[in-house]
């Protein structure tokens, strides 16, 4: 019997590794340098450091934002797009609309389309919106298309027509005469990542599974040969952007449903913690080295979209509902115009912050918080890295402190200034803007520099409190230990909440679930314990945008109009006499995975300041101004331990950071619990 459960999550900077030992119930923990031009290295790198036989490790669960950053830079396949005659344009026009971030930026110029025009074609063939065969498809069409893209050097194609939603006939069909004819070149129908209407956003879905999915293949194809060759013959698991996991097998013919794999990882984590310790409500903020998120969390689940932007396309996928911000550890500061700037330049791991001494020179939010003593230059990392101090004023001065005219202590605080607004804005965004007050939630830190600034954005936002958990910086990696293999489905039904509307919606619902139980028992066996949970869109008739319901086993339609009502006017203020039109039908279904405990620790045996090692000046928040700090080891505080800050609390892969009106107190768990100090 094997006895260890690995994952690993690529960031911009680090790759963060874990493993869970069965026997012992005990987890080890490891980092690596990320390597960007072959991301592989930087994975085994991380194993290697792990120390794990993988011959005795039954499973490997891995995320990875590698599509999403071929979208964001745009060097993804050269893609082709096959379409119905008359509408190979639909993916340029789009909906001729402006990005909301950019809706007022009279500077704005729309991307050039990742796909050039003469690499787009239409041919004949139609089906109606009822799924009726209009016209048959042209299959010499198809395949002279096909030959054109291949003559071309077109790597991959995306295959959507007309209506494929309520018939895929036609998009299988295509596919299958591509397959046979040019084994070569990789294909996506949008019909057999997405059943949902609207027909550009699901042409965007299927074009930007083709961009990525000969980088993603071309990727898990290494990192499965390198694994084989190190020993490892056991499950390799890919994360799902909207959680979950499934097979590298099913990844590979849908590798959109991977894009934010790894910040997914994070969030599935926090609502396995927020369940275990019995927060109903959570906000949560992964701050890398490259980017920091922050997402709700209510009841214990994530919250879900069903289409997310990718660098302004659309795509219908399941996602969590995450907003990202271009500001990490490496993010590098600069001015403009007198402002301060922070990122979304990154300096990323090569080469990194000033002080890592690999070339960088432009100081990072890294630099900042070494200038402000929050970081002890020979332990960081474990004692792994040393920082160069002198490198770090030096850079600060010269980039930031003098164009602002300002010293260097005030320089380096302005940056987290302007991160702790940027983040507080963006945590507004998706509470107060959506009826919910941030005060009413407890803030969940991770990530490699999470626990170092989110003690001055709990301040900001005035949050109920803040936890951090045990190994912050391995979070997101120690959620993919908790996550089942998960699989969405959904068919578009346009039709009204009305009595008549039950035994279509039911029939619908079923054939959904026999589909995705397929899905799993294909990635997990027969044997595993699966559960269905059912969700309806529905909105009222003559809307844009939908609210999603959950349709509990017994329930019928018939409950559903008084709770959308409820829904609707918690979210928007109000409810309307009109009637509900049904959008789509939604199964989520599981597969349970085994999942290791939350451990517990040792209670505290005598006062916090036995695990005091010692104390460091540093800048205090609250008071605008240096002052002592004391420093703790975290390996030495107990359940029960409480302190005041100021304090700087150390581990081997990251620091947290209390300011001098907060206190924090150690859990059954070993998490730290931070609060603001009574007034």
């Amino acid at each position: 019997m094997k006895r260890f459960r690995v994952a690993v999550d690529i960031g911009g900077t680090f790759v963060d590794s874990i493993l869970f030992d069965s026997e012992t119930g005990t987890t080890r923990l490891a980092k690596a340098s990320t390597t960007p031009d072959e991301p592989v290295r930087g994975v085994l790198a991380a194993l290697d450091r792990l120390g794990v036989s993988l011959s005795d490790t039954e499973l490997f669960v891995h995320g990875t934002t590698l599509g999403l950053n071929a979208v964001i830079e745009r060097r993804g396949a050269q893609t082709g797009i096959i379409t119905n005659a008359g509408f190979r344009d639909i993916f340029e026009i789009g909906r001729a609309d402006v990005p909301a971030a950019s809706m007022y930026d009279y500077r704005y110029q729309r991307q050039p389309s990742i796909v050039k025009r003469r690499h787009r074609f239409g041919v004949g063939g139609r089906i109606d919106a009822q799924g009726n065969e209009v016209d048959p498809l042209d299959e010499a069409a198809v395949l002279d298309a096909a030959g054109q893209l291949v003559a071309a050097g077109i790597r991959s194609v995306a295959i959507c027509f007309l209506h494929s939603y309520r018939n895929p006939v036609h998009e299988m069909r295509a596919a299958q005469i591509i397959a046979e004819a040019y084994p070569q070149l990789a294909v996506s129908a949008s019909s057999a990542i997405t059943r949902e209407y609207r027909e550009y956003e699901r042409t965007a879905t299927a074009v930007v599974d083709a961009y990525i999915n000969p980088i993603f293949n071309d990727y898990i194809g290494r990192l499965e040969s390198g694994l084989i060759e190190a020993g490892f013959d056991g499950k390799l698991l890919i994360m799902r952007s909207a959680g979950g996991a499934m097979t590298a097998q099913t990844a590979r013919k849908a590798p959109i449903y991977t894009v934010l794999s790894g910040p997914a990882g994070g969030l599935i984590g926090a609502g396995q913690l927020a369940r275990a310790i019995g927060r109903d409500r959570v906000l949560t903020l992964d701050y890398g080295g490259t980017s920091l998120d922050a997402a709700v969390i209510e009841g214990g689940e994530p919250l879900v979209m069903h289409e997310a932007p990718l660098a302004d396309l659309p795509a219908l996928i399941p996602i969590f509902d995450i907003r990202c911000i271009g500001a990490g550890g490496g993010s590098i500061a600069w001015v403009q115009e007198g402002l301060l700037q922070v990122g979304p330049q990154s300096a990323g791991s090569q080469p990194g912050p000033i002080a890592y001494g690999r070339g960088g020179s432009e100081p990072t939010t890294t630099d900042a918080a070494l200038i402000l003593g929050f970081l002890d230059p020979s332990t960081f990392l474990g004692g792994t890295v040393d920082l160069d101090v002198p490198a770090a004023r030096q850079g600060m001065q010269e980039c930031v402190a003098s164009p602002l005219g300002i010293d260097i202590d005030r320089a380096a605080a302005g940056i987290f200034d302007v991160l702790v607004a940027r983040t507080a804005g963006a945590i507004r965004e998706i509470t107060v803007e959506r009826g919910r007050d941030p005060r009413d939630f407890s803030m969940l830190a991770f990530g490699g520099a999470g626990p170092l600034i989110a003690p001055l954005i709990a301040r900001e936002v005035m949050n109920a409190e803040l936890i951090v958990p045990q190994s912050p910086a391995v979070f997101s990696a120690w959620g993919m230990l908790m996550s089942d293999i998960v699989t969405d489905v959904a068919q578009t039904q346009l039709r009204l909440l009305e009595p008549g509307a039950q035994a279509p919606v039911d029939v619908a619902f079923a054939q959904l679930v026999e589909d995705a139980r397929a899905q799993l028992e294909g990635q997990s066996g027969k044997d595993a314990q699966h559960t269905f949970v059912r969700l309806v869109e529905c909105r009222y008739a003559g809307q844009e945008h939908a609210l999603e319901i959950e349709l509990a086993d017994g329930e019928d339609l018939a409950m559903l109009r008084a709770r959308f009502d409820d829904l609707h006017r918690e979210r928007y203020g109000h409810a309307i006499a009109a009637p509900v039109q049904i959008v789509t039908l939604r199964v989520r279904a599981s597969a349970v995975m085994p999942k290791p405990a939350l451990p517990i620790v040792p209670p505290a045996h005598g006062p916090a300041s036995q695990a005091q090692v010692g104390t460091r000046e540093a800048f205090c928040f609250a008071r605008r101004s240096r002052t002592p700090f004391a420093v703790y080891d975290r390996a030495l505080l107990g359940a029960g331990h409480a302190f005041d800050g100021p304090a700087i609390i150390e581990e081997g892969t990251t620091t947290t950071v209390i300011h001098s009106d907060q206190t924090v107190h150690v859990d059954d768990h070993g998490h730290l619990i931070v609060r603001r100090k009574p007034a």
